[in-house]
């Protein structure tokens, strides 16, 4: 076994990067962290047809996840009830993410808002929104007089 000298001051070798990691955990969103808003982890995607949304929505039911589409915003909501805790059971750490979210994204142009199609299995919310058949140019004929 290689001994290796202990140096107090390399735990803080870089703390400005610290200090930034030390940041982003208090003031994260995700799940499991315990706070009272979540903001899903999404994956977009495209191909000719169609854009793609996937969320990561886990321990959601459907009937709880809205989807809606105003214009060119489309905005993802949804909400877990709170689960009753049992008289005498006490809690040594409560992590699992109780609440609600919600969630805008604005959508690019050429989404056409009427073909949407909407899936949730295994926690996942998949979206497929159609795109806009592009329009074709037409020239225009000048009549002369």
């Amino acid at each position: 076994m290689k001994l290796v000298r202990y140096k107090p001051l390399s735990l803080w070798a870089n703390p400005w990067q610290d200090l930034g990691r030390l940041f982003d955990l208090t003031f994260d969103n995700s799940l499991g962290l315990g706070n009272d808003v979540l903001s899903p982890s999404l994956d977009i995607s495209e191909d000719k047809e169609n854009i793609y949304l996937e969320a990561d929505l886990p321990g959601f039911e459907q009937k709880d996840i809205k989807v809606k589409i105003k214009g060119d915003i489309l905005s993802i909501s949804a909400k877990r009830q709170e689960t009753k805790e049992e008289k005498g059971k006490n809690f040594f750490r409560k992590e699992r993410f109780e609440g609600s979210f919600y969630r805008t994204l604005q959508l690019p142009a050429g989404v056409d808002a009427s073909k949407v199609n909407a899936d949730y299995q295994k926690g996942v919310l998949k979206l497929a929104l159609s795109k806009k058949e592009e329009e074709k140019e037409k020239e225009i004929q000048i009549d002369l007089n």
